[in-house]
């Protein structure tokens, strides 16, 4: 495991999650508030077609289609009930330093997962291309 750079911790503090939903479009009279979000532990990651897309930093489930009485606490629960951020009884700040390095192996758990799902797409991917070629030689199409 690589030690642990202030990059990769500072999303565990909800200050450094609110300052990433510049630009949220649900700001008041809704519950997924920037506020709400980043107590949920989302991050803002909006892309160009997806002004509302957030992500946990912790277990990476992204979410869009925000509506203004969507609870993002409920809406993250529901999509990734094994988030242990979710479960956290304490503030981070109360975490001991056992407690804090358990959390951020299951973090990791997590992003490997994703990075590995990712590799398998591309190269189921690039697999039903390869296939194609090779039906496409056989039938004499080249």
């Amino acid at each position: 495991m690589e030690p642990l750079h202030e990059e990769s911790i500072k999303m565990y503090f909800y200050e450094n999650r609110l300052k990433t939903f510049e630009g949220w479009p649900f700001v008041e009279d809704c519950l997924c508030t920037p506020e709400n979000m980043a107590k949920a532990g989302f991050i803002h990651t909006p892309s160009d077609n997806s002004p509302d897309i957030a992500m946990c930093f912790f277990c990476l489930k992204e979410l869009e289609g925000w509506e203004p009485e969507d609870d993002p606490q409920k809406e993250h629960k529901s999509h990734s009930s094994s988030c242990q951020f979710l479960a956290l009884k304490k503030k981070v700040e109360e975490l001991t330093v056992e407690e804090f390095y358990k959390l951020q192996k299951e973090k990791h758990k997590f992003e490997i997962n994703k990075s590995c799902n990712e590799d398998i797409t591309k190269f189921e991917e690039a697999g039903k291309l390869r296939r194609a070629g090779i039906i496409k030689t056989a039938m004499g199409e080249e």
